[in-house]
Order: structure tokens, then sequence, then C-alpha cells
């Protein structure tokens, strides 16, 4: 067994006790959290021309002492959260992985139990690459991650859930002996230095974590195993270099044109060759080569493509859309795109990149219930991403929401949630959906700015508007470009996707993914620092369309009225069996919901109706002392007295021997229902129940309100 140790918190990393069949395992714990990760290699598959990796994230409920709330009581599909650490182990790895592995290989890493003071996700990055080194796959490691926060001045190392809340930042570093290869960030607004600071920091102490694995090799006398370099036949790639560097040149340099001209180029580019192969002799070294496998030449033509596109920025400065370096490309904005049914709605296009965000305000009680092993068991700001085949120009069937796509939309919504109203202030549950409608590279971005349009559309009173921008690089040996608002080819084709959203005064989110094994950190800092001047025009295109949220609400969305009362008196307000608040919401035709803290909230398309709920709530709850005097309705006549409705929704009693200073015969012989009377309260009786009297009452004084 390892340790290493962060602000007195341990790592432990053990071995050889658990899955003795996989290829390799280890259990990494922390605290009292512990998650048993392994990495399993079987033989490869012919004819792909990709790395099938598969990284799992499993939650088990029993290791927060939990039984699952399904229907089935057993844990099923993966919850939302989980899937978003599945992700967060393959982003570092993938990169990490040999071209040229074609093997089937499977990370799985499973939550045994959950300590509250300590995530698991970035316990299982770091396990993923423990688990592949004991498995003696060829892998560019050791790789490691950590978390960071931010309490007052002071970063903090892998803080627990609750300092996680009190954060004003919540960052995962993942690195390599090279680098950093994924940065994962949400930010309250934080400028720029801050949060590199923050990377560098954690770097430091990803540095401690690989020593560890490193020593942990040693011990255990296992002998890593690096990717070799295999040999491969260059004659196809020299005939391709020869027949069609030029040709593929030209059309780089052509930048006026749409990128459905260039492909369509590029791709008539392909066919003469293709072609040219197809006539050669059968004993000619390219025909043999080839081997009639298409596969083969379009991953040549692509290599050669790849090079051609970076020397070209590399030597000359020129995109293959002829922007600069930090250039931006064309934006427009609009809102209101579609009729108030929808709450509200932005469209923003950047190049050929378009999105549609659709904003709906919704009832506290529509808020999404989280199932899993994270403590926070509610989400009141949905943020749901689709994309569509259509936006590529291809066809595929649509099914549910894959991994990218509740990525992309985990991203933006935490690019917006540090910019939302307090609860307090605005108690609507919010959903977002951004419809991705063409695609050209990072629409994760466009639908963070078409969701802050859609969102201010619909009259949300956000506290800054979001704009977001894609960062990409080319890395040749020591020479590094970094490029503004990358396209699809510079994403498809270039070594990194970085990911910045923030407002004017600082960054709300991050997310960079390497296409190599190591990044330094002062190229980090420079994407970061470069994105901001990007961010910042964007944001004034989109003020453009609009400067702030609409003061009005569509007609369509529900109207809230939220106040506190007194926890203790939720029991007065819902009744026996529920029927008070049922009765309520019956007599004023309105939505209430209320929290155990004592916040309730009215929803109703009437403001009138969503007052007098109020009015009757605030009457259930105000405590009425004895003295006061009341103005009321006599609601209901019994033998021994009368009811009066003295606050709206409570009521008391009024004896017949108080109805007044002589004696009475008969209760309507001195009031009837709906009759107007000023009582006091008489005392309140220890079940609670209000005694009134008309004895020495003017009638004509004024009670309080």
């Amino acid at each position: 067994m390892q340790s290493v140790s962060f602000d007195g918190r341990e790592i432990r990393l053990t071995t050889g006790r658990f899955a003795p069949q996989a290829g390799g395992s280890v259990l990494i714990e922390c605290g009292e959290t512990s998650v048993l990760v392994t990495a399993t290699r079987s033989g490869g598959r012919e004819g792909i021309d990709f790395l099938p990796l598969i990284c799992d994230y499993e939650e088990r409920l029993y290791a927060a002492g939990r039984i699952p709330g399904s229907f089935m009581r057993r844990e099923s599909r993966p919850p939302e959260r989980a899937t978003l650490i599945a992700r967060l182990i393959d982003r570092p790895m993938r990169p990490l992985f040999p071209l040229w592995l074609r093997d089937d290989l499977q990370i799985v890493a499973t939550c045994l139990s959950l300590d509250e003071r300590v995530p698991p996700d970035v316990l299982a990055v770091t396990g993923a690459s423990v688990a592949t080194l004991l498995a003696k796959i060829p892998f560019h490691g050791p790789m490691a991650a950590v978390r960071v926060g931010l309490l007052g001045d002071d970063f903090v190392l892998n803080p627990s859930y609750r300092e996680i809340e009190r954060s004003d930042l919540d960052l995962v570093v993942a690195g390599t002996p090279e680098g950093v290869v994924m940065v994962e960030a949400g930010a309250n607004q934080l400028p720029e230095q801050d949060v590199i600071e923050a990377i560098d920091f954690g770097y430091e102490a990803v540095g401690e974590l690989i020593k560890a694995q490193l020593t942990l090799l040693k011990d255990l006398g296992i002998e890593q195993v690096l990717p070799e370099a295999k040999p491969q036949d260059d004659t196809l790639p020299k005939f391709l270099q020869k027949e069609c560097a030029k040709p593929i040149g030209e059309v780089l340099k052509q930048f006026a044109q749409t990128k459905a001209e260039r492909d369509d180029k590029l791709d008539a580019i392909k066919a003469t060759v293709g072609e040219k192969i197809a006539s050669l002799k059968e004993d000619d070294a390219v025909k043999l080569v080839v081997g009639g496998n298409g596969k083969a030449l379009s991953n040549d033509f692509k290599s050669l493509t790849k090079k051609l596109m970076r020397d070209q920025i590399l030597n000359e400065g020129k995109r293959v859309d002829g922007r600069k370096l930090d250039e931006v490309r064309p934006i427009q904005a609009a809102v209101g795109v579609l009729p108030k049914r929808v709450h509200g709605s932005g469209l923003f296009q950047r190049g050929l990149t378009q999105v549609l965000s659709c904003a709906t305000l919704g009832t506290p009680s529509d808020a999404q219930e989280m199932d899993d092993l994270n403590p926070s068991t509610e989400k009141s700001y949905l943020h749901h991403y689709n994309f569509p085949p259509y936006s590529v120009g291809e066809t595929r069937p649509m099914r549910s929401p894959g991994r990218r796509e509740i990525g992309h939309g985990a991203l933006a919504e935490r690019a917006l949630v540090p910019v939302l109203p307090s609860k307090e202030s605005f108690p609507y549950v919010l959903r977002v959906v951004s419809e991705c409608l063409s695609s050209n590279g990072s629409t994760s971005m466009g639908s963070v700015c078409g969701s802050t349009l859609a969102l201010m559309d619909a009259g949300v009173p956000l506290k800054a508007p979001v704009s977001g921008a894609a960062m990409g690089l080319i890395k040749e040996g020591e020479e590094v470009r970094i490029l503004t608002d990358i396209q699809g080819i510079e994403d498809f084709l270039g070594d990194m996707d970085f990911k910045v959203a923030g407002t004017e005064k600082g960054i709300t989110a991050l997310q960079m993914d390497m296409k190599i094994t190591g990044l330094a950190v002062k190229s980090v800092a420079e994407a970061i620092n470069q994105a901001r001047p990007a961010r910042l025009h964007i944001l004034e295109k989109m003020l453009e369309a609009i400067d702030k949220p609409r003061e009005i609400l569509s007609p369509h969305a529900p109207r809230l009225l939220s106040f506190r009362i007194d926890p203790e008196l939720i029991g007065t307000v819902i009744g026996p069996g529920g029927r008070t608040i049922k009765g309520i919401t019956e007599r004023t035709n309105t939505k209430i919901d209320i929290e155990d803290g004592g916040i309730v909230t009215i929803a109703s398309h009437d403001g009138a109706a969503a007052e007098e709920a109020q009015r009757i709530i605030e009457g259930l709850t105000r405590r009425v002392s004895e003295g006061e005097v009341f103005s009321g309705s006599v609601t209901r006549v019994i033998p021994i007295g009368a009811f009066v409705e003295i606050l709206p929704g409570k009521e008391g009693m009024i004896h017949i021997s108080q109805l007044s200073e002589s004696r009475v015969e008969k209760v309507e012989d001195v009031v009837n229902v709906g009759d107007q009377v000023t009582v006091r309260v008489r005392e309140i009786d220890n079940r609670g129940r209000i005694n009134l009297t008309l004895r020495g009452v003017a009638q004509q004084d004024q009670a309080p309100i």
C-alpha cells in the first residue's frame, strides 16, 4: 500500500486484494470514501480505426447506507452525475493511450463507500491511472487528478462537499509529468489570474500523486509499459504527399469559401487520388498497401490535411477561413424568436454554429430530485442540450441523450449557476433547453450565450450576462499557437479544446481537454488570458440584442409569491390529511409549495388569486394574542355560539354567553351568518382554540390589519 498526504488528508492505494481477474485493480481511499478501480484489456478488433475505450463509473447506494428509491429498489440507469464522473475519467485518460492501440479497453470505477467529506470523483480519476499501469497497458502516464477550492483567500486541496458549497471555485486539474491534460471548473466570476494560480496550485499536488504511483510500481516490481512507435509502411503517405499536398494546400488557402464548399473540394481530391490508385497495376506498391481498404486512404488523407492545416497556422499565421489567430467569427444574436407560449427564447449564431435556447419558468415542485450519492438532493436549475444529426448535415437514429449531450448541458449549466438570482428573490425553478441547429465548433459555448439571451428574455434577473468562447491549440515541438473561437476542423485536427465562460467581471466555468500528453501551465494561462477579449467581444454583440432582463414575464409564465412562515406552523397550513392547504388551493385556484425551512411559494396566473392565498396563509400562521380586536364575518352559527373569521382562514368562537351583556336566548337573536362584527380575543385555550367576545367591544372600533 502507498499513501500520500495533502493538508492532513491521506490518500491510500491498496493493490492485490480485490478483483484478481481484472487486468489491474486498485482500491483508492481517502477518509471513509473507497473507490475500486479496475482496468481490463482484451484482444483487438479487426477493421476499426479508433481506440475502443470504455470508462464507467458505478454508484452503489449502499456506499452511503441507503436503499434505492426506484420501483425496482436497485440501481439501474446511471444518474446524470455518475455519467459526468465517467466522462471525467475518460477525458484525461483517452489522449494518453498510443494512437495505434486498437484493443478493447475498459476502466470501471465503483464507489464502495462514501464519506460526505470526501467526493469520490477525483479519486476515481487517479485510480484509473493506477489500474492501467498495473494492467501493463501501454500508457503515457502516470496521470493524477485533484480538486481545488477557494475559501476566502486560501486555496483548499480536495475540499469536502460542504466546503465546495461555500467555495468560490470548484476546480479539477488532471496532469501527467509532461503537464496539464484536463481542467474542469466552476467559479463565482473569478478573475483570470486567480484561476490560473489555482491550476498551478493543483498541478503541484498532482506531481505528488504521480510520484506515489511510480513508487507503488517500484515496490511491486512492475515495470511501466511505455507506448512504442510502431513502424508503418510510408508508401501510401508518400504517394499522397506527392499527389495531393499541392491541391489540398490550395483548398485550405481559399479563405472565402464555406465549410461545405471546402469539404466538397477535399472529398473530390480524395476521390481523384482513389481512382488513380485503383488504376495502378496490381503489383504496384501503393495498390498492395491500400489493398482495397478505403480506411487506409481516408486516414492518411486526413493526416496529410491535418499536417498542411497546422503548418499553415504555424508558418503563416492564417487559419482555414482566413481569420487571425485571435479573431472571432461573425456573430448574430436575437431574442423573442418564438411566441411567448415559450417563456423566453434566444438565438445565438457564431459562424456556422447556431443554437436556439428556450427558457421555462416553473414552480418549486418542478425541481429535480436527485437519487444518487451526492449529498445535494435537489436541482432548481436544469440545463439540457440536444444535438440532432441534421446540425452537422448527417442522418442517424435519434435516441436518448448520450454522454456528450449530458456533458455539454452540464457545462452550460455550471457556467450560468453563479449568476442566477437567489431563491428568495426569484423563487422559480428554471429549465433551459439548448437546441443545436447547426454545428461547426463549440456548440457548448453557443449554448451558454443562447441561454443567457433566453433567460434575460424570460425576465430572469441575472446578476450578470454570461458569454463563452472555445480556444484551440496547435503544438509542434516547442512551437505553440493559441487559437480563438475554433471551428470544427480546428477542433478535429488540433491539440486542445478549451472552453472558457464568464461575465465581464470574471470566469464562471472552464473545461479543457487535450489530445496530447500534457501542456505547460504557462500555455494554459495564455489560453485563459486570450479568451477574455473574445468573451467580452461576444458579450457586446449579445447585449445589442437585449441589454437587461425584461421587467415583465411572459403572460403564460406562472406568477409566484414567496414569503416565509414559522416552520413550526407548517402543519397548521397543511392541516389534517392536507385538507387545509387543499382547500386554499381549490378556493384560490393556485399551486402552493412549502419548504421545510418555512418558505411558502404560491404560483398562479392570476396575481389577485395568489395574493388572496397569501393572505389566507398569513392569517393561519399569525399568532393571535389575548385582548386583540378584530373585525370579521360570521361564518357559522351553532346553538352554543357563533364562529367568526377574524383572519383569512382563521376562526374563533363567540360563546352564546359572550354575545351580549344581557342574557341571550338564541344566537340568531344577535348575529347571523354573513354579519360583520368586531370582536375581542378573550382567551386562547390550551388546545390553541380562540375564544372571542362581543361584550365590552364597541362595534365601531376598527380592528388591526
